[in-house]
């Protein structure tokens, strides 16, 4: 067998070498590339080869050299490729634990006041966020020149077309589609045109309750708040309720809290009287029970409205209303012992 022949054997043995362990592949490279290999031996033999064919040999040297430098390159690849699918897809090796996430504080709190008047019989109600005048305004006893209906407040997307201004109209809908007794509790997210601050946005949240049957009166909407109250800021709160106007309730009112006056930060909060307002209530108008088809001779019943934001932020101490909407993790991730 000539020099030619015995590499052309070597090279077509390169080619078709397969190893199924990193040991394989070591004794490959040094039976053929090795100080005592084959391409070793074969240089070696250069200087018997005759002067017109030692560029042939040599080129053919070179080949094998570099074909299997190649191979052996490629076999040492796939194997260590090999090795790290076989970690990646090994059950048996503890899993990575998933970093927990935290609800956010808005979402506390609403399911906080929630599960408060579920456990007093109240049921969720839930309505668009696109209302119509009728529901947003007229069936509550807003008449033509009342000033929220002005473009300063409400997002008007169409001639009957609105942003609702606040969950009262879900109560409007639930009055037209119920018989009494009704007793709802509805929260959503309204809209107001008002400039975004540190203390007002132009979305924000709300929760309202409403409560329709024979015989109820301002002292059972009382009873009811001050449980709330109660169940939320504590046993030993206090609430007033203050005289105040809102075109669908008759007598209404405003629900404070006393949140005391013992820091700086009280003071400012209060503004220096240790009382907060958290909510507005009243006796529902009976122009509003009519518009609902429900007689006021037979029925009466009030309701109640707050602001989630307000309250997540007495609870919570957050001063500025803007990082409810930021989704700013550094924030967020504050609140997950929050149940």
């Amino acid at each position: 067998m000539s020099l030619i022949e015995k590499i052309e054997g070597l090279l077509s043995e390169v080619k078709d070498f397969k190893a199924k362990a990193p040991e394989e592949v070591e004794s490959f490279r040094i039976r053929i590339l090795g100080s005592k290999g084959e391409l070793k031996k074969l240089f070696g033999e250069f200087k018997n080869v005759p002067s017109e064919a030692r560029k042939e040999f040599g080129e053919k040297l070179n080949e094998l050299k570099t074909k299997a430098q190649d191979k052996i390159n490629e076999l040492k690849s796939s194997s260590d490729s090999a090795g790290q699918s076989d970690d990646f897809i090994d059950l048996t090796r503890p899993s990575q634990s998933a970093a927990l996430g935290s609800r956010h504080p808005i979402s506390v709190v609403r399911n906080r006041i929630l599960d408060i008047f579920n456990r007093i019989g109240y049921t969720i109600a839930e309505g668009p966020e696109i209302e119509d005048d009728w529901h947003n305004f007229s069936a509550l006893n807003f008449t033509e020149e009342h000033p929220a209906r002005d473009m300063q407040d409400t997002f008007f997307i169409g001639p009957d077309a609105l942003l609702r201004t606040h969950t009262s109209s879900v109560q409007v809908r639930v009055m037209e589609s119920q018989e009494p007794p009704i007793r709802v509790i509805c929260p959503g997210r309204v809209f107001r045109n008002e400039a975004i601050s540190a203390r007002a946005h132009c979305i924000f949240h709300q929760i309202e309750g409403l409560y329709i049957d024979k015989g109820v009166s301002f002292a059972d909407m009382k009873q009811n708040l001050l449980h709330f109250a109660r169940e939320l800021f504590g046993e030993d709160v206090k609430i007033r309720l203050r005289p105040s106007y809102f075109p669908f309730t008759e007598p209404s009112a405003e629900m404070d809290i006393y949140w005391g006056l013992e820091s700086e930060a009280d003071y400012r909060i209060t503004k220096g009287t240790g009382w907060l307002e958290i909510m507005g209530c009243g006796m529902i108008d009976p122009n509003v029970l009519k518009n609902s088809n429900i007689d006021p001779e037979q029925y009466s019943g009030f309701a109640f409205g707050m602001g989630i934001e307000r309250i997540a932020m007495l609870l919570f101490q957050v001063k500025n209303l803007r990082l409810y909407f930021e989704n700013d993790l550094r924030f967020l991730n504050q609140f997950k012992a929050a149940l």
